[in-house]
């Protein structure tokens, strides 16, 4: 027998009251709380489910095998770097990202890819069959041994694979679908919760890699209860700009790889394309500087990612000047207009100043800072920057010029892309090759490296 019980659950935090409040005393959020039924099992039907089910045994740790197969590659070795060398057989990865930014475009083409030796099944929550048979013609896409499964209810799905035994089950997504011993509509904290613990100790017992899509809300955080990051072993973002076919994966959580990996896609027609060199991406083609223009070094993981930073200093009449920063950290760019009022000279009180990483790349590194000062200078004073130059360093709030880690392999890349002469700060212990490839200026304070990098005029000698 079944017997039937409701709370109040918020929405926003999963906070349960037994009964309604119009605030939530645990977030402050009004009008979060809704009524969800949960229906209990009888002492006897937990009795008779505890007969039938076998008996746990416990493993050695010393006995438990580990070998190749336990890493599955993607259709991509990108991918795998992010996932840490691929798939782990029974993992749970969670995929989020904004609306229509690819989610299952991605895992419709990974899922072609895996089962040309492994069994997918691809439980489509939100679309049917037909629809998702449409978008693989357009992608070009076989998918051989992938079983569509158009289902919302958890328990069918956790049947179909229990009968069918895939190595991969995708459920796309987790807001989609219910358990029907809750009744709380689909996407619920509640339901949310559940579902995902009942899909995790499935993957678990049943050795099966399974992938959930996460729906993000317009905070830019995963839809649903915290619990729901914490259970799974692999979160992935999928992010990039609206108005920009580039795409970003980075894993921010990862149980079985590093975190701070990227792979980098190209949205086309055809589907999600891998851009094996994102340098290219996010900087111009001609790399002659302008004023206002400048290159700097990224790294992402094991990846280098030359991009270029773009600087523009107006005039205004307001009593307060704006500052935008598109792409990087704006408490930063403050940070350095303020040290170069202090220690350098400038007054930037009647300008407004706008700072835009170019491309719809985010980065908050603090490498970065030479190369936003350089183009702040440069665009105010109306100067080039020395030719093809690339500009590594942290700025110090004294003016000095800080090291930064990975520099010889910033400069290898500087050197890969055709970069002449690279600024650094004062660093012992470079490899005698690298001098012998590119010409490396040292600058021990900002100014300094302002004098030996901008075009010598009246105004930059007064400095």
């Amino acid at each position: 027998m079944v017997k039937s019980s409701s709370k109040w659950v918020c929405q926003n935090c999963g906070l349960a009251s037994q009964s309604y409040i119009g605030k939530c005393p645990d977030c402050n959020s009004w009008g979060s709380l809704i009524e969800e039924v949960q229906k209990t099992k009888t002492k006897a039907a937990k009795n008779e489910l505890i007969e039938k089910e076998t008996k746990t045994s416990f493993q050695s740790c010393m006995d438990v095998k580990l070998n190749e197969a336990n890493r599955i590659n993607s259709f991509d070795k990108e991918l795998d770097s992010v996932l840490g060398g691929g798939f782990v057989q029974g993992s749970l990865v969670l995929l989020a990202g904004d609306p229509g930014i690819g989610k299952s475009t991605l895992l419709l083409q990974a899922s072609d890819a895996l089962s040309e030796n492994h069994k997918v099944i691809y439980a489509c929550a939100e679309e049917s069959s037909y629809q998702i048979k449409l978008r693989s013609n357009r992608l070009n896409l076989k998918h051989q041994q992938t079983l569509l499964f158009p289902e919302t209810n958890l328990e069918d799905i956790l049947l179909l694979a229990k009968k069918e035994k895939p190595d991969f089950l995708i459920v796309d997504s987790i807001q989609a679908i219910y358990h029907p011993m809750l009744e709380s509509s689909a996407g619920s904290i509640s339901q949310v919760r559940e579902c995902a613990n009942n899909l995790m100790r499935f993957a678990k017992d049943n050795n099966i890699t399974t992938i959930l899509v996460g729906h993000v809300n317009k905070e830019g955080q995963i839809a649903g209860p915290k619990v729901l990051e914490h259970i799974v072993d692999t979160v992935l973002y999928f992010e990039g700009e609206r108005f920009h076919n580039f795409r970003l994966l980075r894993a921010t959580k990862n149980r079985f790889g590093p975190v701070d990996e990227i792979a980098v896609f190209e949205m086309r027609d055809s589907g999600l394309k891998i851009i094996s060199n994102p340098s290219f991406l996010f900087m111009s083609q001609n790399k002659e500087s302008t004023p206002g223009s400048t290159y700097t070094a990224i790294t992402e993981g094991t990846k280098i990612i030359i991009a270029e930073v773009q600087a523009l200093v107006g005039n205004t009449t307001y009593a307060a000047p704006r500052r935008s920063a598109n792409g990087l950290d704006y408490n930063r760019v403050l940070q350095i207009i303020a040290i170069l009022e202090r220690r350098v000279g400038f007054n930037f009180s009647k300008h407004d100043l706008f700072v835009n990483l170019v491309g719809g790349l985010n980065s908050d590194e603090p490498a970065i800072d030479l190369s936003i000062a350089i183009a702040i200078v440069s665009c105010k004073q109306d100067v080039v920057p020395i030719k093809r130059t690339i500009y590594i360093g942290e700025i110090g709030l004294s003016g000095e010029i800080r090291q930064v880690n990975n520099i010889e392999n910033r400069i290898k890349e500087a050197i890969k892309l055709g970069f002449e002469k690279v600024v650094i700060p004062q660093t012992e212990g470079l490899s005698k090759n690298l001098y012998k490839q590119i010409e490396i200026i040292e600058a021990a304070k900002l100014l300094e490296a302002i004098r030996k990098t901008l075009t010598t005029t009246k105004q930059t000698a007064d400095i």
